[in-house]
């Protein structure tokens, strides 16, 4: 039995959950989640043996450069956010289903967990697999990413088209992230600075992710997705590729395989959600990556970050 169950609880429309995407990690993270919260320790349980590895082990104990290592970075946030998740409905600060929920990249699989669409030990085993065929990709074709700030999208979306490089996703207004090969990022990063970028940040990552250099990835994850067991969301899930709620099952073999060469439209699927009259969201796992991006894009939204056993309680943090 999954150990992900997500009570038939009240819906509340103006609410929305976030998972977190690539980069959120560190190591610690889930321990006291685990430690404290019996729900949590068995998300992470199971986890570990549908994996057949010790993913709590790396999570809580490391060594970093193995839990930053892609294959396992990605399997080890959604654990960590459904494990939040859980806690904090046992915990009884979580009492209301959210109108919908969206995750960053990777984020997304744990969105589609925690809307019923797919178990948790299929999506656990699904993102480990994507990791392995993305780290792949980045081996067999090697890439970068860099975020430009201060242009618009759509401004930067042209000066890759001239350079080679490709949009991988635009978190927050006026911060747009590319990809390419080194030489084509290069490019593109000197002159979005001529067209006035107000700053260009290099980003450690093992590869250039949501861009065309990933297509043996997305490849190899058609096959595995084709097979997946897919159920309709019980709460819609916003897509990364379009911005849009996804609400049946026959959508989401698609999304999955088109959102690991598309660029991620994060600030579209907020502004989705905010026009369809969401005001507060949860972000479930560790970082406050999304919430942060939140409050560039709308400053009056309310916003939580769930990453420890303290916040599942409701803790307020000791000064």
């Amino acid at each position: 039995m999954s150990p992900v169950t997500i009570p038939d609880l009240p819906v509340a429309a103006d609410q929305a959950w976030l998972f977190p995407g690539q980069g959120a990690q560190h190591v610690g993270m889930g321990k006291d989640l685990h430690d404290e919260m019996p729900s949590a320790r068995a998300v992470f349980e199971a986890a570990d043996e549908a994996l057949g590895f010790s993913l709590s082990g790396l999570c809580f104990e490391g060594p970093e450069d193995e839990l930053t290592r892609t294959v396992n970075t990605q399997p080890a946030l959604v654990a960590h956010g459904i494990a939040a998740l859980v806690a904090a409905i046992d915990a009884g600060t979580i009492t209301s289903r959210p109108a919908v929920v969206a995750g960053h990249s990777l984020g997304e699989y744990a969105a589609l967990i925690a809307a019923g669409a797919i178990s948790f030990e299929d999506g656990i085993r699904l993102v480990h697999r994507r990791g392995e065929l993305m780290q792949e990709a980045c081996d067999a074709t090697p890439g970068t990413m860099a975020a430009v700030l201060g242009l618009e999208r759509d401004q930067v979306a042209a000066i890759c088209a001239e350079h080679g490089a490709a949009v991988c996703n635009e978190n927050a207004p006026g911060n747009v992230s590319i990809g390419g090969t080194v030489e084509a990022v290069q490019g593109a990063t000197a002159a979005a600075e001529e067209a006035g970028a107000s700053r260009i940040v290099p980003l450690a990552v093992a590869g250039a992710f949501h861009t065309p250099l990933m297509q043996s990835a997305q490849d190899g994850m058609a096959i595995e997705l084709a097979a997946a067991a897919f159920s309709d969301p019980g709460i819609p899930v916003v897509s990364n590729v379009t911005g849009q709620n996804l609400t049946s099952a026959g959508e989401l073999a698609g999304e999955l395989t088109s959102q690991i060469t598309s660029p991620v439209l994060w600030v579209d699927g907020v502004r989705a959600m905010l026009g369809a009259g969401v005001t507060s969201f949860t972000e479930f796992g560790p970082g406050r990556v999304l919430t942060g991006a939140l409050r560039r894009t709308e400053r009056s939204a309310e916003s939580r970050n769930v990453a420890t056993a303290a916040d599942a309680r409701g803790e307020e943090p000791e000064e």
